[in-house]
């Protein structure tokens, strides 16, 4: 996730009521915190820190998803979907696991939705070696298969979640807001189920 602050500057023009607000930017990434960062990290993925006198400070974070299946239609979808939360944002799209390892390296994502079965290499070795090269790096299935040993497989070469497609409406947001904050989220068709 790059890191970009804005402090924010509240101050009252006396006897107007109005409001100025004053920007500074800083980047992390191309630049030390504490630069000034030049308009086109500005345009990049980013997070914001901001500090207003009514509310104290909060941060807002841009969670960069990759997206991994074998089906475009499927990967539409599921872009649809979670393009619906503007804290969240799909920097790319796989077609297999091979082309994903290539991808983790290059967009930096921090949540990979991945397949299971997928031509050239599956989605339980990617994921295996998705852990080994970007070791915290979330990983959540989402699946056709409603099986409890194929999940089991799944969590075990590192996955924090796992969900299955006939179930999207009911579990993708879930569960991606619960990888992205590195919780577990696991959800056959039957039962949902969140741990901390």
């Amino acid at each position: 996730m790059k890191l970009l602050a804005a402090h924010i500057q509240d101050s009252l023009y006396s006897g107007q009521g109005s409001t100025m607000l004053t920007f500074w930017w800083f980047c992390c990434g191309s630049g030390e915190l504490g630069q000034r960062c030049n308009a086109a990290e500005r345009a990049t993925p980013w997070q914001i820190v901001c500090k207003t006198a009514s509310e104290g400070w909060k941060l807002f974070m841009a969670v960069r998803i990759l997206l991994v299946d074998d089906h475009p239609v499927v990967r539409q979808g599921l872009r649809t979907l979670l393009e619906g939360r503007s804290e969240w944002e799909v920097v790319g799209e796989a077609s297999d696991g091979i082309e994903a390892l290539e991808k983790v390296g290059s967009l930096q994502p921090d949540v990979v939705v991945l397949d299971v079965t997928m031509p050239r290499m599956n989605g339980i070795e990617a994921c295996r070696l998705i852990q080994q090269k970007m070791p915290g790096l979330e990983v959540l299935f989402v699946t056709q298969h409603d099986s409890p040993q194929m999940m089991r497989e799944a969590l075990a070469a590192g996955a924090r979640g796992y969900v299955v497609k006939s179930n999207l409406a009911r579990d993708l947001l879930e569960a991606v807001e619960a990888v992205s904050q590195h919780r577990a989220f696991t959800a056959l068709a039957r039962n949902p189920q969140v741990q901390c």
